[in-house]
């Protein structure tokens, strides 16, 4: 007898229908077709424990298992309970009439009990794409397939609720979200908050200047300056993410199984800080089966790189062109796959092996061309792409103890938010730029005019500093953002004045220590 269920496979962020054929027929040994991985063949085994835990037998005959389309590889244990209920169908074990209404996937445990899965949103997106009624899932997986509407959302706790359901015997309450309204009570709950932060004015200003363009941002300082707290705060003064960005961001960490249980629509802005040791495909995305890295789940927030020096600098290059793209390309010999990647990277170095170069107090104690060699670690067409440079000095013991009362993000993001808004006005024909940092050099022309004065100041910024040919547009996009903060239709002088001053690492003889 055959029968026919239906799973899902994940590819990038997208998931692709899989219709699972089920045929017992006069033989022996169990056969699955279709490009099943070590994971999906071993399905066998755990499927016989779990059906035999309820009373239920696995045919000793040959069982065919096809997974369509036959050409795509199938990865995971997700299809397991798919693949036993089919099981039991085809030997007419269960008559399930329902079965071909329902989208089903699930692990199953030895006693039959369901374990949750990865990339439930997608699959439950696409589920509703293909018309049908529902989606039968683990109780761990439900809230997060509940964001979509118009789906059934059936939660089973093991194989024998499952059964039932389908049977007939057992009726089962959809699950339903509000996904509006839960989305708009958990926006913006940080754990961390600019208040915290005594002292340290000028870094969290060019924090603010970051945030409101968009910009890249690198702090230079020594160890204990506050560079590490500073940067767990950054998403907290970003503007809210809109429903679709949530929904973006929470697929992308679905599909990498970084959810966790129950978990349901990401409300804050990603927040990653992967260590230097990280391997290039863990920072990038990829793998026989690719998964999306560190930067894709960055996607709508923050990347902290720590002690960039101190990352290998193939997993520091591999990230330029995402960066400049905004996305990340995974190409196989059958398959390519784009992971989003729209990320403000925030970096933080020492200024030199031993941390205290330009100390107020401490002595630097590296040798002559020790400090150029550090830098030289981070490659010029990588710091090409970060805006602004901001040095980073120890707080003092009365910036420490005094009682005067920090910004707090709330009110810093009132005015981030503010800047946004006249940047997507200003760029709201251009489909691919919504920030000042996005700009290419044709607009950075148009929208970054100076007047005579501003001309005057730049040339003698970029002659007396020694600022690089590059520093040149970074500079009139930071003033730019700076005006806009201001809500100042012109650059004007002080604008500039301010935005010369983040270029840190292009002054010539900046580390000549």
């Amino acid at each position: 007898m055959l029968s026919k269920t239906f799973g899902s496979a994940v590819y990038g962020v997208e998931a692709t229908q899989i219709d699972i054929e089920v045929n017992v027929l006069q033989g022996t040994k169990v056969w699955m077709s279709g490009l099943p991985d070590n994971a999906v063949k071993e399905s066998a085994h755990r499927i016989e424990s779990a059906i035999k835990h309820y009373g239920y037998f696995f045919p000793r005959q040959k069982v065919v298992v096809n997974m369509a389309p036959a050409d795509v590889k199938k990865e995971g244990s997700a299809y397991d309970l798919p693949i036993g209920l089919g099981v039991l169908k085809a030997s007419g074990q269960i008559e399930a009439p329902a079965i071909e209404k329902y989208l089903i996937m699930g692990e199953l445990a030895l006693d039959g009990v369901l374990r949750p899965i990865k990339g439930v949103l997608p699959i439950a997106i696409d589920a509703r794409k293909q018309g049908f009624k529902g989606i039968m899932l683990p109780m761990q997986n439900t809230t997060e397939a509940a964001i979509v509407n118009d789906l059934e959302v059936i939660g089973v706790a093991n194989i024998k609720e499952a059964i039932d359901f389908l049977d007939g015997n057992l009726e089962i309450e959809p699950v339903e979200m509000d996904t509006r309204d839960m989305f708009m009570s958990e926006l913006n709950n940080y754990e961390s908050d600019f208040s915290d932060v005594q002292g340290q004015e000028n870094i969290k200003r060019a924090l603010e200047i970051a945030a409101a363009g968009s910009h890249n941002v690198i702090l230079i300082g020594p160890p204990g300056a506050g560079k590490t707290m500073l940067a767990k705060r950054l998403p907290s003064i970003l503007p809210p993410l809109s429903l679709h960005e949530a929904l973006e961001t929470t697929k992308i960490h679905s599909v990498a199984g970084r959810l966790g249980d129950n978990a349901a629509l990401m409300t804050t802005r990603p927040y990653r800080s992967p260590h230097h040791t990280i391997s290039d495909v863990a920072l990038v995305g990829g793998g026989g089966f690719p998964s999306p890295g560190e930067i894709s789940l960055a996607h709508n927030g923050v990347l902290f790189l720590d002690e960039l020096p101190e990352f290998k600098r193939t997993a520091l290059e591999v990230m330029r062109q995402p960066m400049e793209d905004r996305k990340v390309t995974i190409s196989r010999a059958k398959i390519s796959l784009d992971f989003p990647a729209n990320f403000m990277l925030l970096a933080s170095m020492n200024p030199c092996p031993c941390g205290y170069y330009n100390h107020p107090d401490k002595e630097c104690v590296c040798g002559p061309g020790i400090v150029q060699k550090y830098l030289n670690k981070v490659s010029g067409p990588l710091l090409d792409r970060i805006d602004i440079h901001v040095e980073v000095t120890p707080v003092s013991f009365d910036q420490m103890t005094g009682n005067v009362k920090s910004e707090s993000s709330e009110v810093i993001r009132g005015r981030v938010i503010k800047a946004r808004t006249i940047q997507t006005n200003r760029f709201k024909e251009l489909g691919d730029v919504h920030s000042n940092a996005l700009m290419h050099s044709q607009q950075v022309k148009e929208v970054c005019e100076i007047n005579s004065a501003g001309k005057v100041l730049l040339k003698t910024a970029m002659e007396k500093l020694g600022l690089s040919a590059r520093a040149y547009d970074r500079i009139l996009k930071v003033a730019r953002t700076i005006a806009d903060l201001a809500n100042s239709e012109d650059i004007k002088v002080e604008h500039l004045a301010e935005a010369i001053q983040y270029r840190s690492l292009d002054r010539e003889g900046w580390a000549n220590g």
